[in-house]
């Protein structure tokens, strides 16, 4: 890993460029390994409070945070990069992905808490008619 190694010099020396730093963080967020997405966005989260709001910054963290399910924060950054560029193409796409995956894990967060409730209310329902056949044989004796 190419970014790694020069950022891993840098970091030895105490003087890490931003550009190396992004480079490196960019190349953590597009990794399969979530260990590795949450470093690179940690990284980029610093570039952010130590630099200026780049709008590379900002999308990149956005797309992190998409990649770990992190939908509300992520649609904060891609905003961000909105607010400076309302044009810019990439970002409303990014956008429109997160929206589309909120809408939908939505949507199938309400599918699962409603069939919590159907197997709930068949629970209630079977030790009702528990109690009312038991109810029915004291009867009786």
């Amino acid at each position: 890993m190419r970014f790694e190694e020069k950022y891993k010099t840098e970091l030895e020396t105490g003087q890490v460029s931003k550009h190396t730093q992004f480079n490196y963080a960019w190349s953590l967020t597009r990794s399969p390994n979530t260990n590795d997405i949450k470093k690179g966005a940690h990284l980029l989260q610093d570039l952010c409070t130590h630099g200026t709001d780049q709008r590379d910054y900002l999308y990149f963290l956005a797309e992190a945070n998409y990649k770990l399910s992190e939908y509300q924060i992520a649609l904060k950054y891609i905003n961000r990069v909105l607010d400076i560029e309302p044009n810019n193409k990439q970002a409303k796409e990014l956008k429109e992905k997160i929206e589309k995956k909120m809408k939908r894990d939505g949507v199938l967060g309400a599918a699962i808490a409603g069939a919590g409730m159907v197997v709930v209310g068949g629970t209630v329902l079977a030790l009702a008619g528990a109690a009312a056949l038991v109810g029915i044989l004291v009867k009786k004796k």
